[in-house]
């Protein structure tokens, strides 16, 4: 499989250079050819788009609303705040490729790196920022304590001159893979002024914007990708809003919501945060009138504003969106297995106050995490395997199970591996894992071979991270995680057991496991995550996904229980 993906990537990117040469005129919005300017400056921005290339709106809908918008005299700027590249079969396959050349055809005019940017790893990632047509920008993504990128760019609109100051959340250290930013002695050289204070990054952020403001800039938006969940305290973007001056608007990214919230900043002076949910539920937009006057907010997919209002003739982006499309669907929907039953990441009944469904993989046990899981300690013969909740990505439905059904569960092309652990390493790792409940969090371990209990009534947890969010240890006491047992028996601390996982987890610290450093590595990045789990099902479970699977919330391998009395 692996030199079938390899070529279809290199038609992909063949057919979308051979569209953008042949194109006469390029993608070239109508602000460069609209005379009766309206003296309004229109910001639209993108947030998690995760590859959702024609998903809602997609960038076709995108480019429409720009062009429509421009028509009625505006002047429009088009930003993105990260993870724009990952997420989809049209991902992995080109390693982000194609939704660079879909945002240069769209001309963006500035993004920034989200955590997901970086999941083909940091040469790949920083080989397209130089094939972008746009800038990145951040004012804490450092090597070495020097910036990757410049921490801002202004851009002159309508006479006016309106800076973009870049933040991305240094959860993305462990959010990504952790070596992707560590040298060959595993020593980080690439960072996000992480000190768990937070002041690292507001005082870049103060920095960045001081500066803009001494440059000359009128208005000053931050791109963040950044988010409101706990886990990334205390960089969310309320604490930096909370702990800066001079941001008249903060557009957020990384959490997925579509919050739109005004708060004071350190002077007491009112911010907007504005965030549009991710592959195109919203696009966003902040609207700069005639006498400086700021409105921001969102365009939401169900708004009904699809019926031909914005809709026109795109010929260059519906091109290379059909291109990317036709390449892709044969090999995509092969078909490789079936199911009988209904393999989910979300629970089936709870609700989240927004009406959302509820990630459960990154919180409990579901089916399909137990088929993850079960696939790789098979493929490693171990006694053991976890799986990240994190790194599972989507559902599989009833019926034919096609090549696209498994990329879409693993699309980040992880890698098995095999380790000798202990029986206290494998404990550690359970207690990391659940330290966040009941919020999520995508290092919430699935796991085959073995069972455990979760204290419920805990309400804190024991564990110890450093300032890169790290496990460093677990504080003597009582613990979340009691009665595990491998295979029916209990665990032994001392005892010696095969695990299997994803190099990810296991050896390159995703989020924060670095409880297995120093355990005997048996067998080293050896098959694809996808190919294994293709392999699963079609030798293991000969084609067909039923029997032991049949419950959502899984086989009872991880159980929630009261404190004894």
């Amino acid at each position: 499989m692996k030199n079938s993906l390899k070529t279809l990537k290199t038609i992909i990117c063949a057919l979308l250079s051979l569209t953008l040469m042949l194109s006469p005129a390029g993608c070239a919005s109508a602000g460069n050819t609209s005379e009766n300017k309206n003296g309004k400056i229109m910001i639209l921005y993108t947030s998690d788009v995760h590859c959702g290339i024609d998903s809602r709106f997609g960038y076709v809908g995108l480019k429409s609303i720009r062009d429509t918008l421009e028509s009625e005299g505006y002047t429009t700027i088009l930003v993105d705040n990260g993870d724009a590249i990952q997420g989809e079969p049209v991902g992995t396959l080109t390693k982000g490729r194609a939704v660079i050349d879909l945002m240069n055809a769209l001309e963006y005019d500035v993004a920034i790196p989200g955590n997901h940017e970086f999941d083909y790893g940091m040469e790949s990632f920083l080989e397209l920022t130089k094939s972008a047509s746009f800038p990145y920008v951040s004012c804490n993504f450092n090597k070495n304590g020097e910036l990757v990128f410049k921490p801002y760019v202004i851009k002159e609109a309508a006479g006016k001159k309106i800076a973009f100051v870049g933040v991305t959340t240094p959860c993305t250290l462990t959010n990504s893979t952790p070596g992707y930013f560590q040298d060959g002695n595993g020593n980080f050289i690439y960072g996000f002024m992480q000190d768990t204070t937070g002041e690292a990054v507001y005082k870049a952020v103060q920095s960045a914007v001081d500066s803009a403001r001494a440059e000359g800039a009128e208005y000053v938006y931050v791109l963040g990708h950044c988010g409101l969940e706990d886990e990334c305290r205390p960089w969310t973007y309320a604490d930096i809003i909370g702990n800066t001056t001079g941001i008249d608007v903060f557009l957020d990214g990384h959490s997925h919501d579509i919050e739109q919230i005004t708060m004071k900043n350190k002077e007491g002076k009112a911010v907007v945060r504005s965030a549009c949910g991710a592959k195109f539920v919203a696009i966003g937009y902040s609207r700069i009138l005639e006498d400086g006057t700021i409105e921001t907010g969102i365009q939401k997919w169900t708004d009904g504003v699809l019926d031909g209002v914005f809709y026109h003739e795109e010929p260059v982006i519906t091109e290379l969106v059909n291109n990317i499309k036709t390449s892709l669907d044969s090999k995509l929907a092969e078909v490789v297995a079936t199911s009988s039953v209904s393999l989910t990441i979300y629970d089936p009944n709870e609700k989240a106050p927004s009406g959302d469904p509820v990630r459960m993989v990154r919180r409990a046990e579901t089916n399909l995490g137990d088929l993850c899981a079960d696939a790789l300690r098979a493929a490693g013969k171990a006694d053991v395997a976890v799986m990240n909740g994190g790194g599972i990505r989507k559902d599989i439905n009833p019926g034919d199970v096609t090549y696209g059904d498994i990329i879409n569960v693993f699309p980040f092309g992880n890698l098995l591996c095999v380790m000798e652990v202990t029986g206290q390493q494998i404990l550690d790792a359970l207690e990391w894992s659940v330290r966040s409940l009941p919020e999520e969090n995508g290092g919430f371990l699935q796991v085959s071979g073995m069972t455990f209990e979760i204290d419920a009534d805990l309400p804190d947890s024991p564990c110890i991270s450093d300032e890169y969010g790290l496990f460093v240890g677990i504080v003597a006491g009582k613990r979340r995680i009691k009665n595990v047992r491998i295979s029916g028996l209990p665990i032994d601390p001392q005892k010696k057991y095969t695990l299997a996982g994803i190099n990810y987890t296991l050896l390159e610290h995703g989020d924060g496991y670095t409880v297995f450093d120093g355990a005997a590595l048996l067998q080293d990045s050896v098959r694809l995550d996808n190919q294994l789990l293709i392999d699963y099902i079609t030798e293991t479970l000969n084609g067909v996904i039923g029997a032991g699977y049949e419950d959502p919330y899984g086989s009872g391998r991880i159980v929630f229980t009261p404190s004894a009395p």
